[in-house]
């Protein structure tokens, strides 16, 4: 059974949905990287059995993601403040006369804006 690694994504969202034994369960399989044998001898069950929980808790997740789309909006916010970081440290530097390879200070206002653009996004990052 290869892992899907997008479920564990899924788990920090949504984990808190499942049981606590189906997200036990899904936890040491996901992030702890255990295989079902050996999730299935920590929980004193069969490996099929630990093949069903998975399954059951992996199709809760995958519907919840698909009805909520959470996930799916915190990586897209979490790609557009990192290319607004990009951009930003562009402006910076073509501000600052780098391209041209002069000796420009480049624009008082722009260079405090986009300091203030860089602060806020190392802030939201934390």
């Amino acid at each position: 059974m290869a892992k899907n690694l997008e479920i564990s994504f899924l788990l920090d969202f949504y984990g808190d949905v499942l049981t606590e034994k189906q997200r036990d369960v899904m936890e040491q399989y996901y992030n702890d990287d255990l295989s079902l044998a050996e999730v299935a001898d920590n929980f004193g069950i069969t490996r099929q059995g630990v093949r069903d929980a998975v399954k059951r808790g992996e199709a809760i997740l995958l519907d919840l993601e698909e009805k909520v789309g959470f996930a799916g909006r915190y990586r897209a916010v979490q790609e557009g403040v990192s290319r607004i970081g990009e951009l930003a440290k562009e402006i910076e530097f073509s501000n600052s006369g780098s391209y041209s390879g002069g000796s420009y200070g480049g624009d008082a206002q722009i260079s405090r804006a986009t300091a203030e653009i860089l602060q806020i996004i190392q802030h939201i990052s934390e």
